[in-house]
C-alpha cells in the first residue's frame, strides 16, 4: 500500500505541473483578447481558465491528503521499528544517560515519539515539493528563455545567490533547533518527574526546590528559544528582501522588448507566471529553510539514536551485553560448566560498575545450586546491588565468566517493584500473558501473600489505576511477590524486596518460596532474614569477600 500511495502522488505531481504549464499559456491569452477587445475570445479562454482551476482543486486535495497520509503509514512503521530495536538487548537500559550530561543520547523517549514524528512527515513534504520544484523549474525555464534569455539568466544568478546567502546564515538554526528539542524535552520531563513524585515532594514539603529546578530547565528554554527567534527574525528580513527585489526583475527586463514591439502584451502575464514558477523552484530552500533546519535537527537525533541502538546490538552479537563503552570491552573468560544443570555460578569474577575503575568485588567464586539460598550483606555502598545486576545478567564481569539458568527461570525483585501502566490482572501477571490464569488463581495469590483488601477494593481485575500512587510500597511489595508466584521461576533475585513489611510478613513471604523450592539470592540488613538463607556472602567493598554459614551469623559487624 505504501509503494501504491508514493505511485499516485507522484502522478499528481505530473498532472498538477502540466495543468500550470498549460494555465500559464491561457493567462497570456487571456491578455491578448483584452489588448484586442475579442470579447467572445476573452469568454472562451476564462471557460477554459475556469475549467483549468475546477479540475486541478480536487487533485491537489487529493495530493494533500496521500502525502500526510503516506507520512503516517511510514511513522507507524519507523517508531515500531526504532521501538522494537529500543527494547531488545536491553538497549532502553543501556544507552539512558544517569544525568542531564550522561551520555550523547538524551530523552530517548522524545526521539522515538516526537523526531520520529517531525522526520516522517517533514521529509515526505520535503521529497515532495523538491519533486515538484524540479518538475516546475524544468518546465518553465524553457517558456521563460523562449520569451527572454537574458530574463531566464539573471534570474538563475539571483536565485543561486540568494539562496546561497540565506543557508550560510541559517546553519545556526539547525544547532538552535537540536538545543531546543532537548531542553523542551527536559522541561516537559521535570514536569512528568513532579507529577510521578507528587507525594514525596509533598511529604517534604520540597515545593519551593522543585519548582526552581522545574523553573531552571524552563528558563534554558526560553532563553534558547529567544536566541532561535532572533535569529529566525533577521532570516526573515532577508528572505523577504530577496522575495520583494525579485519581483521588480520580470518587469525590468520584459519591459524594454515590450515597447520595442518584439512581443505581445500577453507576455507580460506569461513572463510573470513562468518567472514566479521558476523563482519558487528555485527559492524551495530559502522558503522552506525553518522548516528545514528543524528537520535537520531530527535528523540529527534520530541518526545519533539509531547509531547507540546499533553499537548496543553490534556488542550484543560480540558478547554479553552491558553498560561498557564500545572502546572498553568486558573481558570475558571461557564459560565454565556448573557443577548442577540450571544453577548459578559464578568463576574467578572481578566486578567494577560501568565507566569506572573501582573494584567492588575480586576473584569471587560462588554456585548457587537449586535448593541453595544466599543471604548477602555488607555496608552501605559494598556492591551489593551491583551483585544482583551480575547475577541477573544487568552487568557483565570485568573478567572472570558467570552462568546462569534460562530467563524464564531467573527473576528480579527490587526493592521498589515496577508498577506497569495497566490493569490489575497485567500487573499481577507481568511479564507473563494475563490470559495464562484465571481470576481464581489471581485472587487466590493475592490471598498468600496477604492483600484481600485489594480483592475487595478491586473486584473486577481489568480495572486500571495509577498504581505507584495507590499502591503503598509495602502493598507494592507483596504485590511484587504474587507476581514472583505466578512467574514460578527456579531462581530469585531480592533487592530488599521485603523493607517496607513487619517481621511477620516477611517471614509468611519467605516461607512462600522455601515451601515451593525456590533457590534465592537476598540482599537485606534484618538478622530475622538468616533463618531463610543457608549462606551469607559477605562484602567489603574494597573487593574483599567471604563466604559464611547462615546460621549464627553476626550481623552487628555490618551495622
Amino acid at each position: 500500500m505504501p509503494w501504491s500511495l508514493l505511485g499516485v502522488i507522484a502522478l499528481l505531481v505530473l498532472v498538477m505541473n502540466a495543468i500550470n504549464i498549460g494555465i500559464s499559456f491561457i493567462a497570456r491569452s487571456v491578455d491578448n483578447t483584452l489588448v484586442a477587445y475579442d470579447k467572445a475570445g476573452f469568454w472562451n479562454i476564462v471557460a477554459v481558465y475556469a475549467f483549468c482551476l475546477v479540475l486541478a482543486l480536487p487533485f491537489r486535495g487529493i495530493q494533500s491528503y496521500l502525502v500526510p497520509k503516506l507520512g503516517l503509514l511510514w511513522r507507524r512503521w519507523l517508531s515500531q521499528r526504532l521501538l522494537d530495536r529500543y527494547m531488545d538487548n536491553r538497549a532502553y537500559y543501556l544507552i539512558n544517560p544517569d544525568d542531564e550530561t550522561g551520555g550523547e543520547i538524551d530523552n530517548p523517549d522524545q526521539r522515538i515519539t516526537q523526531d520520529t514524528a517531525s522526520f516522517t512527515s517533514t521529509s515526505l513534504q520535503v521529497t515532495v515539493g523538491i519533486i515538484e520544484a524540479l518538475l516546475t523549474f524544468f518546465s518553465f525555464i524553457v517558456i521563460l528563455w523562449s520569451i527572454s534569455a537574458s530574463l531566464a539568466s539573471i534570474l538563475l544568478v539571483y536565485a543561486v545567490g540568494g539562496t546561497g546567502l540565506i543557508v550560510f546564515i541559517s546553519r545556526r538554526l539547525v544547532q538552535l533547533n537540536n538545543a531546543q528539542l532537548r531542553l523542551e524535552a527536559d522541561f516537559r520531563y521535570g514536569m512528568v518527574h513532579v507529577r510521578d513524585n507528587a507525594e514525596s515532594i509533598a511529604f517534604y514539603r520540597g515545593e519551593q526546590q522543585e519548582s526552581r529546578e522545574v523553573g531552571r530547565r524552563l528558563d534554558q528554554a526560553i532563553i534558547n528559544f529567544d536566541r532561535l527567534i532572533r535569529w529566525s527574525a533577521a532570516i526573515y528580513v532577508v528572505r523577504r528582501s530577496y522575495d520583494y527585489f525579485s519581483r521588480f526583475l520580470p518587469w525590468l527586463v520584459i519591459a524594454p522588448i515590450y515597447f520595442a514591439k518584439e512581443v505581445d502584451f500577453g507576455v507580460f502575464s506569461q513572463a510573470g507566471i513562468a518567472f514566479a514558477q521558476v523563482f519558487g523552484s528555485l527559492s524551495f530552500i530559502v522558503e522552506n529553510i525553518e522548516q528545514l533546519t528543524a528537520f535537520s535537527a531530527s535528523i540529527s537525533r534520530l541518526e545519533s539514536f539509531q547509531g547507540a541502538i546499533d553499537e548496543v546490538h553490534r556488542q550484543a552479537d560480540q558478547s554479553e551485553p552491558g553498560p561498557w563503552p564500545a572502546n572498553e570491552p568486558p573481558a570475558l573468560a571461557a564459560v565454565a560448566s556448573p557443577s548442577q544443570p540450571g544453577s548459578i555460578l559464578v568463576q574467578h569474577v572481578d566486578l567494577r560498575p560501568p565507566q569506572s575503575d573501582r573494584l567492588l568485588i575480586h576473584d569471587l567464586s560462588l554456585e548457587v545450586t537449586q535448593r541453595q539460598r544466599v543471604l548477602v550483606v555488607g555496608p552501605s555502598g559494598c556492591g551489593k546491588t551491583s551483585f544482583l545486576r551480575l547475577v541477573s545478567g544487568l552487568w557483565p564481569p570485568a573478567s572472570g565468566s558467570v552462568v546462569r539458568p534460562p530467563e524464564a527461570d531467573l527473576l528480579f525483585i527490587p526493592q521498589k517493584p515496577y508498577m506497569i501502566l495497566g490493569s490489575l490482572r497485567e500487573q499481577l501477571c507481568y511479564p507473563l500473558d494475563p490470559s495464562r490464569f484465571s481470576d481464581e488463581q489471581l485472587r487466590s495469590v493475592l490471598e498468600q501473600v496477604r492483600l484481600p483488601e485489594l480483592v475487595q477494593r478491586y473486584p473486577n481485575l481489568e480495572i486500571k489505576q495509577d498504581w505507584p500512587r495507590i499502591l503503598s510500597l509495602g502493598e507494592q511489595q507483596r504485590l511484587a511477590f504474587a507476581r514472583l508466584l505466578l512467574n514460578a521461576p527456579r531462581f530469585v533475585v531480592l533487592d530488599e524486596a521485603t523493607s517496607a513489611l513487619d517481621v511477620a510478613t516477611e517471614r509468611h513471604l519467605y516461607s512462600l518460596l522455601t515451601d515451593r523450592e525456590m533457590a534465592f539470592v537476598s540482599v537485606g540488613h534484618r538478622p530475622t532474614l538468616a533463618a531463610f538463607h543457608d549462606t551469607v556472602l559477605e562484602l567489603s567493598g574494597q573487593g574483599g569477600w567471604r563466604l559464611q554459614p547462615a546460621a549464627g551469623y553476626d550481623f552487628g559487624r555490618n551495622g
